[in-house]
C-alpha cells in the first residue's frame, strides 16, 4: 500500500484547503495535496492526489472517505497507480506556408470567398478543397491585416 491517493468525482469548487481538513480529519497527517487542473482554462478537472503521512493513515482514509459526500459529490478515494508509459511521440504540425493558401471548408452555410490583396482566394462547401488565404504586407495605417 502506498501513500498517494486518487481523489475522484470532485466538485469543482473543492479547494484544496477543504481536501486537506476532510483527509486529516481523525489526526490523520496530509504531506501533500494537489488538485488537478485544466492546462488551458486553469479549472479543477474532477480529481486531486493526496500523500498521506503513512501507510496506515492512507488506507484508514480510503475506508472512512470513499463514498464520502463532499461539496455535494460523492467522492472515489484510491490508491494512486504510477503514470503508465505512453506509446511513442505524434507527428509533426503543418510548416509555415508564405504564399499563402490555407484551408477551406463549410464555413457558415458560404460557399466560394477571396483573399483581400492578392492572396489566393477560394472556398468550398462541405467537404471540398478550398482555402483562404492572405499574401502581402501588414497595414499599420490601421492596425488590420
Amino acid at each position: 500500500m502506498g501513500k498517494r491517493l486518487y481523489v475522484g468525482n470532485l466538485s469543482w469548487n473543492t479547494t484544496q484547503d477543504t481536501l486537506k481538513a476532510t483527509f486529516g480529519s481523525n489526526g490523520r497527517t496530509v504531506s501533500d495535496c494537489h488538485i488537478v487542473t485544466d492546462r488551458d482554462t486553469g479549472r479543477p478537472r474532477g480529481f486531486a492526489f493526496i500523500e498521506m503521512g503513512t501507510d496506515a493513515e492512507a488506507q484508514a482514509a480510503i475506508e472512512e472517505l470513499d463514498g464520502f459526500s463532499l461539496d455535494g459529490r460523492d467522492i472515489r478515494v484510491n490508491e494512486a497507480q504510477e503514470r503508465q508509459p505512453r506509446a511513442g511521440g505524434g507527428g509533426g504540425g503543418g510548416g509555415f506556408r508564405p504564399s499563402g493558401g490555407g484551408g477551406g471548408g463549410f464555413r457558415g452555410g458560404s460557399s466560394g470567398g477571396g483573399a483581400s490583396r492578392g492572396g489566393s482566394g477560394g472556398g468550398a462547401s462541405r467537404g471540398g478543397s478550398g482555402g483562404g488565404g492572405y499574401k502581402g504586407r501588414r497595414d499599420d495605417d490601421d492596425d488590420r491585416w
